[in-house]
């Protein structure tokens, strides 16, 4: 063999050695999405009969979808808002994946579930250089007169390189013990740590460079400030709005692309009317249950009603999954009311959040709380799947394991 052939490898490995740095930072994603075993465990788990039957003959092929959507990325085993989440949620097949957006001191924005969550979700309070710079700092429980633990981060209180430097962590605390190291470790034990020694935070244009290279659409929801707005003397909530899409038209990205979302009726307006071209698929996100005399089952407390909502030029509503759903006089799940008299009115529905309750074997927490006399098992995650999809239709639902609404929508054949 001449010598030129015999080093012909050498030079090979050494070429992919320098090309292995850059391929890290973004490997490649599978063909078809990996859904892993729970999808087919919760199936093992459901109640029988045809919905069952169907699903557990379902063994692909499994394809990425808009239906699914990665609620924090994939929030259930992985940091929330974070590189190796997102990446999570693109494998599993999630078609569009969300960064909640807030702003940082010097009015950089960031993806973080809400403004003032850095004390549950990262490790600031054992950065000694940041934890003195909280809102409030950390305080012990103090057993004799109940006081519990507590703490206030906000990305308001550091800069953009300050935040750069914390990792992200479960979110979680523990609020009955002394010292900011239990305070931390906090995490339900249907959760795990076993992924979050490492999250990497990530800035807004941070996080739209990722999720277009996974080749998967955008939902950012621009969070309420909890700082007095404006905030620095001129930063207004106008500026906010306008900030957070301006850096979606920086990077290229196509109006259809993306799903601006907000708890604020006014952000909506506010996006229909300066830029119609995100504004005519943005996402209200109803949080009404909130509001004083609101009763998602009583029409006349939607106020705005949905005829309404339709008229002002809102195309896509997004409750929490209970208030789709009820249950009718033989105790099965249906669509409420609600879900109803709005696609009556011709809006478009997105549900959230699924996998977030936890373990169903005692009928769950907040998201199925219309229905709980109905929940009774794991596999009752895909049952009130199948009803938001096939009877209130949906067309996308937030899911904190985006691996289960990926295998329903596959199985089912949905778009």
């Amino acid at each position: 063999m001449p010598r030129s052939s015999r080093l012909m490898p050498l030079a090979v490995l050494w070429i992919a050695s320098l090309i292995a740095p850059a391929a890290a930072q973004n490997p490649p994603m599978p063909r078809e999405p990996q859904i892993g075993p729970r999808p087919f465990y919760l199936v093992d788990k459901m109640k029988d009969g045809p919905l069952k039957s169907r699903l557990s003959q379902c063994t692909g092929p499994f394809r990425k979808t808009d239906f699914s959507i990665g609620h924090r990325g994939a929030a259930l085993q992985f940091p929330e808002h974070t590189r190796e989440s997102y990446l999570a949620a693109a494998r599993m097949g999630a078609g569009v994946i969300e960064c909640d957006v807030t702003f940082t001191k010097d009015r950089e924005l960031v993806c973080r579930h809400s403004q003032c969550d850095l004390h549950t979700t990262t490790n600031i309070l054992s950065m000694t250089a940041l934890a003195p710079k909280c809102t409030q700092p950390f305080t012990p429980a103090d057993a004799a007169s109940g006081k519990k633990a507590s703490a206030k981060c906000c990305t308001s209180d550091i800069t953009l390189a300050e935040f750069k430097t914390l990792t992200a962590k479960m979110d979680a605390s523990n609020p009955d013990v002394k010292t900011v190291a239990e305070y931390q470790n906090g995490t339900p034990r249907w959760r795990t740590d076993l992924y979050s020694a490492t999250g990497t935070l990530m800035t807004h244009a941070e996080s739209i460079a990722l999720i277009k290279s996974l080749g998967a659409k955008f939902t950012p929801e621009l969070k309420a400030p909890e700082v007095t707005m404006p905030f620095d003397g001129d930063y207004t909530q106008d500026k906010y709005a306008t900030q957070m899409l301006d850096e979606y038209k920086a990077a290229g990205i196509s109006p259809s692309e993306v799903f601006a979302q907000s708890f604020s009726y006014a952000d909506v307006l506010y996006w229909l009317k300066t830029a119609p071209e995100f504004g005519k698929q943005a996402v209200y996100l109803d949080g009404r249950y909130e509001s004083p005399g609101f009763d998602h089952t009583k029409p006349e407390t939607w106020k705005p009603s949905m005829t309404e909502l339709k008229a002002a030029g809102v195309k896509i509503l997004a409750p929490p999954i209970y208030m789709l759903l009820a249950l009718d006089d033989k105790g099965a799940i249906v669509p409420s009311d609600y879900a109803r008299a709005a696609r009556l009115a011709g809006l478009d529905l997105i549900a959230w959040s699924l996998e977030r309750d936890g373990p169903l074997d005692k009928g769950g927490g907040f998201y199925h709380r219309s229905v709980k006399p109905a929940i009774d098992r794991d596999g009752d995650t895909l049952t009130v799947l199948d009803v938001l999809a096939q009877q209130a239709g949906v067309r996308g639902v937030f899911s904190d394991w985006p691996a289960t609404t990926t295998f329903y929508a596959s199985c089912m054949g949905l778009k």
